[in-house]
């Protein structure tokens, strides 16, 4: 069934309502029906948060728990993601994602691209540049890494967009614009009303969508649960890892076609003048010193430029540009496929193998072949298809809940690690080089050309001085 009708309709529906001017004393609280095909209930929520983000709307999303939130937040816009913030109920929990989509934010701040273009993410930076002190405050929270440290107060509101279940909206204390209850029907009877602060409040009526509401007695249950949302966050940090390792490879490789060969001959040429005015002055220090130093940085230019060798190519490359659909299929196969959501070391080992297969695909642009590795999952190890009832969770254990536990452990270190290493990326020379080059591209320049240009100027130089050097040596 084409549900892209009634997702259009339910929207309209509930921007309508949220247009309507709020009453001058207090907010306004009206209910809204479910709508007859229960598909359509997540895509017009995530339509709804990009609405929220055009309009320059905050906007929560309050859910019954945390059923809903991984389909919700991979029905997000892609580009819009890291402006929207899912929490999970559990506040251990609720500090990792916030930690993921922080870093997730900051990442894409940094990398600039064309994925954080456009009016909300424009709307994104004014906000933040507002509220400097408290970015400032959650990006040191966020870089302290402290598992027990609470993050700075108000940091929700950093974040257009806030979604996640009602006891998580209540803890964070956030006002904002627009609030939809979702599944109001399994909210709290005191929450049904208008909320603080909101302009207005919507209460969707009766509607089931994914999993049933959790018993929270059942531990297992509730770190399955858990495992869901925070292999969400990881999925997003491991396709934004992928994607900037993939633009600054790409980068590299035209860098290294262009430019790189250029620095080092002006360096060797550069070493040969040194040496060759240290002979007409042996004794003197400053000679060899300036000798010394051409010497070893010709060698290491060399050297980069034999290591490069293999892989560069004498013409420029393509700038690494995934479409959204090899992003969407990236992200769904790191959340499902991820080594450190395996249950043996077999398990592992296997994941490790698809998982590698899947980064080649991504960085390659080869969405033909990530979908074989989405086969191969599907087909399981040995190429043993799973049976239904395998796929069934086993029963409740303290064994299984040592090894659910330990999942996420894994899942929770894999995401600050992964924050980790963008950090350190984007503080690496050749990123540097690369954001230059970026604004260059948008400005109409070609930096390449430039650098190209005043390279052949000193190559040029200083080879007519080595010329006039050796005839007067001769």
């Amino acid at each position: 069934m084409d549900s892209a009708p009634q997702i259009a309709a339910l929207l309209q529906g509930w921007l309508e309502r949220f247009a309507i001017p709020p009453a001058p004393t207090c907010g306004d609280f009206r209910e809204v029906g479910a709508p007859d095909d229960s598909a359509a209930i997540l895509p017009a929520l995530a339509a709804l948060a990009a609405e929220a983000l055009a309009r320059e709307r905050t906007l929560w999303i309050v859910t019954a728990d945390d059923a809903w939130l991984p389909d919700l937040s991979n029905t997000l816009d892609l580009a819009l993601r890291p402006l929207c913030l899912v929490l999970p109920g559990a506040e251990h929990a609720e500090r990792i994602a916030l930690r993921a989509t922080l870093s997730l934010l900051k990442s894409r701040l940094a990398r600039n691209g064309a994925d954080s273009a456009g009016p909300a993410w424009t709307a994104m930076r004014a906000r933040l540049s507002e509220a400097d002190d408290l970015w400032r405050a959650a990006v040191a929270w966020n870089a302290r890494g402290l598992r027990d440290e609470a993050p700075p107060a108000g940091v929700a509101t950093l974040f257009p967009v806030r979604i996640g279940p009602w006891t998580v909206a209540e803890r964070a204390a956030a006002p904002a614009d627009w609030v939809m209850l979702a599944a109001g029907h399994a909210l709290p009877e005191r929450l049904r009303t208008a909320w603080p602060g909101a302009q207005r409040t919507l209460c969707l009526g009766a509607v089931c969508v994914g999993a049933a509401a959790l018993a929270h007695v059942d531990i297992c249950r509730l770190l399955r649960a858990e495992i869901e949302v925070l292999s969400q966050e990881l999925a997003e940090m491991e396709l934004e890892f992928a994607t900037a390792q993939g633009e600054l490879a790409a980068f590299s490789a035209d860098y290294h076609a262009r430019i790189a060969w250029r620095i080092a001959e002006l360096d060797r040429i550069e070493a040969d003048l040194a040496e060759l005015r240290l002979r007409e002055a042996p004794d003197d220090a400053a000679l060899q010193e300036t000798a010394r130093v051409a010497r070893a940085r010709a060698a290491q230019s060399g050297r980069e430029r034999a290591a490069h060798a293999e892989r560069a190519t004498p013409q420029s490359q393509p700038p690494f540009a995934p479409g959204n659909d090899l992003k969407k299929r990236f992200r769904q196969l790191a959340q499902k496929i991820h080594p450190d959501r395996a249950r043996d070391e077999a398990d592992r080992a296997w994941r490790t193998q698809l998982m590698a297969e899947a980064n080649r695909a991504y960085r390659t642009g080869d969405l033909a072949a990530l979908d074989e590795v989405f086969a191969l999952w599907l087909e399981g190890p040995q190429g043993k298809r799973l049976a239904p009832g395998d796929a069934v969770s086993p029963a409740p254990t303290s064994a299984e809940e040592a090894r659910l536990a330990a999942e996420a452990a894994r899942i929770r270190q894999r995401i600050a690690a992964i924050a980790a290493d963008l950090d350190r990326l984007y503080g690496s020379k050749l990123y540097e080089l690369f954001a230059a080059h970026r604004v260059a591209a948008r400005q109409g320049r070609d930096l390449f050309a430039e650098m190209a240009e005043r390279l052949d100027l000193q190559i040029e130089t200083a080879r007519a001085e080595l010329d006039r050097l050796a005839e007067a040596a001769d």
